[in-house]
């Protein structure tokens, strides 16, 4: 791509977060039902977790379902976990040519034994693999990993003789769903909206933010080249001068 000219692949950022907004909205503007407009989405996931890998991205963490996408209609959430089966059934090879490694964030222990089962393969099949680190967040919100982190901590503190004064943020990070991996360098938001929906508040504190109104179905490889153009050109002091 011609766009690749401006983009410094020595400064690219390690991690980066999407929040997937707009399936919805996109589906609804066509006078299509909510669910095409998912399935219109999980063509997007599959581009973006190529592209990443070929720009040699390390990690990739996507919004996939929220502890809040509970509330939504029955026959919706149901029509976004048999797209979530069939995409780790159709695409796990591709994904095993791409060498990438999957992994899942969220309170997987909800889920349907068959959802949990087709989670486990998929996550064995590509175990092996040491390319890009895609984390696809099902039932995740910020604040519930943040409270399993800290009942984790209690239930180890006589086991690992932890006083109080002890637990800094790098004991807090080993009891994140994220624990062992950088924090997201850049964090991208399609479809409009301007809030971080209860996603990785902890990891976020000192990402960089990016919105675009693009519907995610629509968002392509140089929609994700602007957002990388744009975090390239801030300087990033983290508290500093």
């Amino acid at each position: 791509m011609d766009e690749m000219m401006g983009i410094d692949k020595s400064k690219l950022p390690k991690h980066i977060a999407i929040i997937m907004d707009g399936n919805g909205r996109w589906a609804q503007k066509r006078g299509m039902p909510r669910t095409a407009g998912h399935r219109a989405g999980i063509k997007t996931v599959k581009k973006v977790i190529e592209f990443c890998s070929q720009l040699g991205i390390e990690y990739l963490t996507l919004y996939a379902f929220s502890t809040e996408n509970w509330k939504r209609p029955e026959k919706e959430v149901n029509a976004l976990f048999k797209l979530l089966v069939y995409y780790l059934r159709r695409e796990i090879d591709e994904l095993d040519e791409n060498n990438v490694r999957l992994n899942f964030i969220g309170d997987i222990s909800s889920f349907d034994k068959d959802i949990r089962s087709e989670i486990d393969r998929a996550k064995t099949a590509l175990a092996d693999n040491d390319g890009l680190i895609v984390n696809l967040a099902l039932n995740y919100g910020g604040r519930a990993e943040i409270l399993n982190a800290v009942r984790g901590i209690v239930r180890d503190m006589k086991k690992l003789n932890i006083t109080a004064d002890e637990i800094d943020e790098a004991l807090f990070s080993k009891y994140i769903y994220t624990a062992g991996m950088p924090d997201p360098d850049l964090l991208i938001r399609t479809g409009g909206e301007y809030r971080v929906s209860n996603f990785l508040l902890w990891q976020i504190a000192y990402s960089e933010l990016w919105y675009t109104d693009v519907l995610w179905p629509d968002f392509s490889e140089k929609d994700l080249l602007s957002a990388i153009a744009n975090y390239q050109d801030r300087n990033r002091r983290f508290g500093g001068l």
